[in-house]
């Protein structure tokens, strides 16, 4: 319970040992790419502007009018008085919010389609107990072969609460590889349909834009998509080719672009959160495609193709606040950003990636100015006798915050922990709990820890008998706090370098069960598992998750007039 934000204590879980993987394999021979690794809110208030202007004044009648309603005033067709936006407010999702009984969850084969039949899909996964295909997946959405979904978002959310007839009926799901945007029309939950796909080929051509990444719905039900690939031979990236984001409207097409002034683009592009009660957008970095999407290596660093800063936006105006960059080895690749759901809140985080450190992002009142404090949480690597390097680092790459903003948690892909810290004082935060689901710190990966006595050993208990693959990765948590849900693919790229056997295997879809009356105690339910590599078409890997009825990584709330 009292644990320091560096413990580095491990979990026992039981498990028998097993001869190295084919991981060990890539590891010897690529001992270069991976010496690198320890080297190292929408505008303000919306509700009432018109779709006439670039984010203009949108009233409940003409919000009415965009799906056909012709009422006015405070009158309002059947469909508005069927809004599928439920809460207002995060609390009243914490305390009041529904179990979740489905998940939609993206799925790639990316990188392994000439050993599959089927392509990239979204899921729709069974988590309800009572049902009789609970723990399964009971359809899909075929999305086509070489896609490389990852993740996705609402054409409305918890920012359009109160507007009349914006609902949560389409899934946006960004391809990366294709540049493809799906619309997935979710108004039969279980059986889902695809309704639209914009095309990338054609937002590169016009836009010279690539990669899409974060979806978030705009609080007048707009939405906003930001890029990470960039032309820079198109005449719209002159005089300087610099990530952006792209304005889509309720059809789903493209209106325009974010950044007013093209100089202020930043030079990567990644996620975003926006907070309109302070007027800011913070959005982050990982690197340009030409690096990632080839997988890691090291001289990609030097020649400065991965990102280490933070960007703050006034929403309003959409201008350049100020950047903070930092040493790449003090920050590297920050990658998901997320406020505290409470919307006067000036607290977010974010977690970088390969300096696995966890950045507290606060506002100081006082000066009236945005800070970046690098040293929240570190994540020191550990030790080793038989891997590439002599440490192994922990790796970030998801972060999410319960609904009630007291609990923080993210994964460590390479060491294969969750952890949980109590933010109650988001100044002081305090390890509580730690999980591990698979990574290469367990007994049975064919890795040596150099000292057990200091860094016990974990073991990975089999979930339903089966090994658990990967590391964790992608989580979701449940409106009540209850449940944790975990994938464990990063990215085909990254997941053909660091964990082989999962593009041969499949990767899955695991619950850890939070005790909150045990104070928040965390456990993994060895009797949930979906495999994911037991699929229709071949064996697939799982990424992001997202509930029919809103969750704590895509819903933005505002504060209610």
């Amino acid at each position: 319970g009292n644990m320091s934000s560096n413990d580095q204590g491990n979990t026992n879980d039981g498990n028998n040992q097993r001869r190295p993987s084919a991981l060990q394999t890539f590891i010897a021979d690529n001992k270069l790419a991976l010496s690198a690794l320890i080297a190292l809110s929408v505008g303000a208030y919306y509700m009432h502007k018109s779709r006439q202007q670039n984010l203009s004044k949108v009233s409940p009648s003409s919000s009415a009018a965009a799906h056909g309603c012709k009422t006015s005033g405070n009158a309002s067709c059947g469909a508005c008085t069927s809004s599928t936006i439920q809460y207002g407010t995060p609390m009243e999702a914490f305390k009041h919010g529904q179990r979740e009984k489905l998940l939609y969850t993206t799925a790639t084969r990316t990188d392994n389609t000439s050993e599959c039949a089927g392509g990239d899909f979204v899921a729709v996964v069974d988590v309800d107990p009572s049902s009789p295909t609970y723990a399964q997946i009971i359809s899909t959405v075929d999305l086509g072969k070489g896609e490389e979904v990852h993740h996705s978002g609402w054409n409305a959310c918890a920012s359009c609460f109160g507007v009349t007839g914006v609902h949560r009926q389409y899934l946006i799901v960004p391809a990366f590889t294709s540049g493809n945007i799906h619309i997935i029309d979710v108004s039969n939950e279980r059986c889902p349909k695809l309704y639209k796909t914009v095309s990338g080929a054609r937002i590169k051509r016009e836009y010279g834009l690539s990669y899409p990444h974060t979806t978030h719905c705009l609080a007048d039900g707009n939405l906003m998509i930001s890029y990470l690939g960039v032309d820079a031979t198109h005449v719209q990236n002159r005089p300087k080719a610099g990530a952006d984001f792209l304005l889509f409207d309720e059809n789903f097409e493209v209106r325009s672009r974010w950044v007013k002034e093209a100089a202020e683009r930043p030079s990567f592009g990644y996620d975003y959160w926006y907070q309109p009660f302070h007027n800011v957008m913070i959005s982050t970095e990982w690197g340009t495609p030409d690096a990632f999407s080839a997988g890691f290596d090291p001289s990609h660093l030097k020649r400065d193709m991965y990102g280490s800063s933070i960007h703050f936006w006034d929403w309003r105006t959409h201008t350049l606040i100020k950047t903070e960059k930092f040493p790449l080895s003090e920050v590297c690749m920050p990658l998901e950003i997320r406020f505290c759901h409470e919307p006067k809140s000036v607290h977010a985080f974010c977690g970088a990636a390969l300096t696995s450190n966890i950045l507290h992002i606060y506002k100081d009142e006082e000066k009236q100015d945005w800070v970046v404090n690098t040293d929240y949480i570190r994540v020191d690597s550990i030790e080793m006798q038989n891997w590439a390097l002599p440490s192994m680092p922990g790796l970030v790459t998801d972060i999410l915050l319960s609904m009630d903003d007291k609990y923080l948690y993210f994964s460590n892909w390479l060491h294969g922990d969750v952890r949980q810290y109590d933010i109650s004082d988001p100044m002081k935060p305090r390890l509580n709990s730690r999980c591990f689901v698979g990574g290469s710190l367990r007994s049975d990966s064919g890795f040596v820890v150099k000292d057990p006595q200091k860094n016990t050993v974990p073991v990975v208990p089999k979930v339903k008998g089966r090994r658990v693959e990967g590391g964790p990765q992608m989580l979701q948590l449940s409106l009540d706090g209850r449940r944790l849900y975990v994938t464990n693919s990063l990215y085909s790229a990254y997941d053909k370098q660091f964990y082989p056997d999962m593009m041969r295997n499949g990767g899955q879809m695991l619950c850890i069960d939070i005790d909150l009356d045990n104070d928040g105690k965390m456990s993994l339910n060895t009797e949930f598992l979906v495999d994911f590599g037991a699929c229709k078409g071949g064996p697939a890997r799982p990424h992001e998750m997202r509930y029919p009825g809103g969750d704590c990584t895509s819903d933005i709330y505002v504060v209610q007039q």
